[in-house]
């Protein structure tokens, strides 16, 4: 297999979910500076690879399923570590973890029974992955460089609480009428 340029940013997609492990180890044995530097990194591989793709016109059906399961392999697994470490609420981790295995779930459903799927990121699930990013950064900042004030994580907690909900809640609301008004054309 030869590689062109055109894959250049889904490699870049894989190398951020490889990414992944070293972020992992670094946030369970409590080394957030490295965990920070490396989230970072992440970070702006993605607008790296995003870049690329729409100013070369290197996108591909590929790349559209790569670039979004690379950050959410980031990070529901920095939710997980967080939780594990007893520093976000478990059930926070519970219901990011539920809100995307159900968007999933509804992903497939509709693009192998219904038509090809054309993923569009509606505004408040792009607000919800922005305050789950947001979250991330400044527990690890917390911990790892300088204390925030406790009443800001708290409000920030219960800010990815709600758009997690709210982004869940749009998706099946508006993916569900999709699917219903192609099933009810007779298609």
């Amino acid at each position: 297999m030869i590689l062109k340029r055109e894959d250049i940013p889904n490699l870049i997609s894989i190398l951020r979910i490889f990414l992944t492990i070293p972020v992992v180890w670094m946030l369970l044995i409590r080394r957030f500076d490295v965990a920070l530097i490396l989230f970072a990194i992440a970070g702006i591989s993605d607008g790296l690879d995003g870049f690329l793709a729409k100013h070369y016109g290197w996108q591909s059906r590929l790349g559209g399923l790569l670039d979004p399961m690379a950050d959410k392999v980031l990070l529901v697994s920095s939710y997980v570590c967080l939780a594990m470490l007893g520093l976000i609420p478990t059930a926070l981790m519970v219901l990011v973890i539920v809100r995307d295995l159900i968007i999933v779930t509804g992903a497939l459903i509709y693009n192998f029974r219904i038509e090809e799927l054309k993923a569009n990121p509606s505004l408040i699930s792009k607000f919800n992955t922005f305050a789950q990013i947001v979250l991330v950064l400044a527990v690890v900042l917390d911990q790892g460089f300088f204390g925030l004030p406790q009443g800001l994580l708290q409000f920030m907690v219960w800010t990815v609480f709600a758009t997690t909900i709210a982004s869940g809640v749009n998706y099946v609301w508006v993916w569900s009428r999709r699917a219903f008004g192609i099933s009810g054309n007779g298609d």
